[in-house]
């Protein structure tokens, strides 16, 4: 068995060719997001940065801490608290106390994350003047880096700054310092301080004090600006590599597959022979098994070493995208090879197992067929797989619109649930081909000439072969409509989402998280011309849900609730907007309590508790409506935000240059209704583009593998069909135009099933949106989708043409006729010449 084996790999090398490569492939992927992944759980612990020389930083309450039953729940605040006045003053007691501020700064010409700081603060991480002076007075800074000099005068958000000194660059941050008292003007609130004294006695000054925290050693980190975001972006980056390699794993069962049921539908004449000889259904079985498992030994072993010198390059890349921190590197670690390799030979195994038990129905007879007549290309095993697979599909679809329709929108879910749909698809693909094939070429085929016929009745009569070559651009059409169309959707859905939300005429911003001044609030409040102005801020709320589950929500803080039912409208399900008073909230349907009237108990965003009645109820959308409290119940949330309605018969351009002058000086920025909706449109983040791209390129590079190695066994297996179109009149350029027109019939057939499968995809995403209250169409890629559709067409259509042409070398005569099996030796000679006498030969 061993022998016929490698026999048949040397002999049918080409046909096994795209198997090793998608299969390589895809354990090369496995190997090197698996060294990713192990690298990454030895992430070493950051270091602090701008607080690195700091003896103790005390900060204030940061955390919202709840006991439960299960344990204590914890959430960051949205608004830190703080240190207490009365703490502050003990510290000062004990060392030198040094305040810190942090803040937001624009510069013309400068980097675009600057920061502002306090000088005092400057010697924490160490900075050192490498030119010019300490800021002394207002108008002076400091600048880290060399984009501008000393006595440079530079214009900012905070006003034009005359720079008079710069530090080297730390790497870390984009630093400008002001003067200490300039700082504490342009940033009131601190919420952390850096105490020269014994961390001993610090704890001692503080104990007591709710919330507050004494920082030393590495735990100094948390005073740096966002602490957590190393270990966020690996996360994110875990579950880009976990979705690339799951898909990796599916194409690669999906090619494998397809690639040995077609082999095994070609070799029937071979398998009949082997059954002549003597051979069982079970040898036969073990024969194909043993084909596909030195394919995966070999091709597992090559994908290793592959991702062994792939994976350095795959975390560069990695870290060039932001999706990993700068000092992310690959380690040393054995265990993704074995995870890898295993995973390869078990993913070969089970591509072919389906192919070996129909190689071993193989009777007798098949070798006794003087032409290659198509059995039935669905068996009961692909009825019932396919079946399942779309009943499952089905039945799970309709079971999450009836329960939770926005587990829909989640990213995982609309990234995983095609594969269900797309795999029964490709199993139940032969029962569409024929009709589908018939439909498409129904006027090629009335048309004068042979060409549109024969095109019509090589593609429908061959079955197999035409759902094993559209098959791979099903996959594709559909991975790609349904991934790039729900993101497009979701996308879509939140822009139509604010865009019913937002009545107010303009919208005006802040620069910062500053936020606006009392006195700049008042100043839009006094602008003539206006019917309704509503200052909000940023904020969070958080509650308890089912006693163990504590989950924060953003929220807007208004100051004025008659204002906001005027310039928003809010997609209310129940009570009313101008219900909203300082011991209520407005919620949404997504929470566990939702009845208006109702008591709920919440914390504020910084940490203070409160049990609100609710005013009113929205609905859930797409997870953005968030809920709405009064300025009261946001402490220390700056106004950023200030929507204004236009009153009636007043010129809307004056109301905006008035604007403009109110909110100048602070550096707000006026947008009317169309600019606010365009500049909030809702994106796709870095991290998810890197993904999507991520796991179509592996779907595009698995569907041209799979494309060329099926096109060209198909091709390869028609000699004999061509041999005699030759025979019966067609030139070579006939016979090429046809191939030509059958492989994009092919194509065009794959598209539209794929474009079905994303159709439903797409569908199910647009009534979950509709019973979540959300104004929104399906948003199907075109763009993306023909150029799919074009790449895989150019394909089929190449490989076809150059696979043909090779074969209409030889005279139409001297075609193979009864070479069908690679085992059948050719013959020698004649058999006219051998029942010819010889003559004798000479004594």
């Amino acid at each position: 068995m061993l022998t016929v084996t490698l026999q048949t790999l040397r002999t049918r090398w080409a046909t096994f060719t795209g198997s090793f490569v998608a299969l390589s492939l895809g354990v090369a992927l496995l190997a090197a997001t698996g060294l990713a992944l192990a690298s990454s759980r030895d992430a070493p612990d950051r270091v602090p940065e701008r607080f690195a020389a700091a003896p103790v930083v005390v900060r204030g309450q940061d955390t919202l801490r709840v006991p439960t039953p299960v344990g204590d729940r914890t959430e960051r605040l949205a608004r830190p608290r703080a240190v207490p006045a009365a703490t502050v003053a003990g510290l000062r007691r004990l060392g030198r106390v040094v305040e810190d501020r942090s803040f937001a700064v624009r510069a013309e010409g400068g980097p675009a994350e600057l920061v502002g700081h306090p000088w005092s603060t400057a010697a924490f991480a160490p900075y050192r003047i490498d030119a010019g002076r300490a800021p002394r007075a207002a108008g002076e800074v400091v600048v880290s880096g060399d984009w501008a000099a000393p006595g440079e005068r530079v214009r900012t958000d905070r006003g034009v700054a005359r720079v008079v000194g710069t530090v080297p660059d730390r790497g870390f941050e984009n630093a400008v310092f002001y003067a200490d008292t300039e700082a504490a003007r342009l940033s009131p609130v601190s919420v952390q301080l850096a105490v020269d004294a014994d961390a001993s006695a610090v704890r001692d000054a503080v104990r007591g004090t709710t919330g507050v925290r004494v920082l030393t050693g590495d735990d100094r980190r948390y005073a740096d600006a966002d602490p957590e975001r190393d270990g966020e972006a690996l996360t994110a980056m875990n579950a880009l590599f976990g979705t690339a390699g799951g898909v990796s794993a599916f194409v690669s069962v999906f090619v494998v597959a397809s690639t040995f049921a077609f082999a095994v539908a070609q070799r029937r004449r071979e398998f009949g022979l082997l059954r002549t000889a003597g051979a069982t259904p079970g040898q036969v079985r073990r024969t194909v098994l043993a084909e596909g498992l030195v394919v995966g030994v070999l091709a597992s072993a090559t994908g290793c070493l592959l991702g062994a010198y792939g994976a350095p390059h795959l975390a560069a890349w990695v870290v060039d995208e932001g999706l990993a921190p700068a000092w992310f590197t690959i380690g040393a670690h054995t265990w993704p090879y074995h995870l890898a390799f295993w995973t390869g030979l078990f993913v070969a195994l089970a591509g072919v197992i389906a192919a070996s038990w129909r190689a071993g129905r193989t009777a007798p007879t098949q070798a006794l067929r003087e032409a290659s007549v198509e059995t039935r290309a669905m068996t009961p095993g692909r009825w019932l797989c396919g079946g399942g697979l779309l009943l499952t599909a089905l039945v799970t679809l309709a079971v999450t619109l009836a329960g939770d329709p926005g587990d829909l929108l989640h990213r995982k879910t609309y990234v995983s649930r095609p594969m269900l749909l797309i795999s029964a698809a490709a199993l139940l693909a032969p029962v569409a081909v024929r009709p589908l094939t018939r439909l498409l070429t129904w006027l090629p085929a009335r048309l004068p000439g042979a060409a549109g016929l024969l095109v019509r009745e090589n593609a429908a009569a061959g079955t197999r072969r035409t759902a094993a070559v559209a098959a791979p651009v099903l996959v594709m059409v559909a991975l790609a409509g349904s991934l790039l169309g729900a993101t497009a959707t979701l996308n879509e859905a939140g822009a139509a989402e604010t865009r019913e939300r937002t009545a107010a005429d303009f919208v005006v911003t802040a620069a910062d998280e500053g936020g606006f001044d009392a006195r700049t609030v008042d100043r839009l409040r006094a602008v003539p011309g206006t019917a309704a102005v509503a200052p909000s801020s940023s904020t969070a709320v958080y509650v308890l849900e089912e006693g163990v589950a504590l989950i924060g929500s953003d929220a807007r803080a208004v100051a004025d609730p008659a204002a906001l039912a005027t310039t928003t409208r809010l997609p209310l399900t129940a009570g009313k907007a101008s219900g909203l008073d300082d011991g209520s909230i407005i919620v949404n349907e997504e929470w566990e309590r939702h009845s208006v009237g109702e008591r709920v108990r919440v914390w504020l965003g910084d940490g203070t508790e409160r049990t609100l009645r609710i005013a009113a109820v929205m609905a859930t959308g797409t997870g953005d409506n968030g809920v709405y409290v009064t300025s009261a119940n946001a402490p220390g949330a700056p106004v950023d935000r200030v929507d204004v309605t236009v009153a009636a018969g007043a010129d809307a351009g004056a109301v905006a240059e008035a604007l403009r002058a109110a909110a100048g000086p602070a550096g707000g920025r006026v947008s009317d209704r169309d600019a606010w909706l365009a500049s909030t449109h809702p994106g796709t983040t870095p991290t998810n583009r890197a993904g999507i791209l991520l796991v179509l390129g592996i779907a595009l590079l698995y569907t041209g593998i799979s494309l060329v190695n099926t096109t060209v066994m198909a091709a390869s297996d028609r000699v004999r069909d061509l041999a005699a179109l030759r025979l019966a009149g067609a030139t070579r350029a006939q016979v090429l135009r046809l191939i030509g027109a059958e492989s994009l019939t092919v194509v065009v057939v794959g598209a539209v099933l794929g474009l079905v499968v994303a159709g439903l995809e797409l569908a199910g995403l647009g009534w979950a949106l509709r019973l979540l209250s959300v104004p929104s169409t399906p948003d199907v890629p075109w763009t993306a989708l023909t150029g799919i559709v074009v790449t895989c067409a150019a394909l089929t259509v190449t490989t076809s043409l150059l696979t043909t042409t090779l074969s209409l070398r030889p005279r139409p005569v001297d075609q193979p006729g009864s070479r069908k099996c690679p085992h059948t030796p050719p013959r020698r000679l004649s058999p006219l010449r051998a029942r010819t006498p010889q003559p004798p030969k000479r004594p």
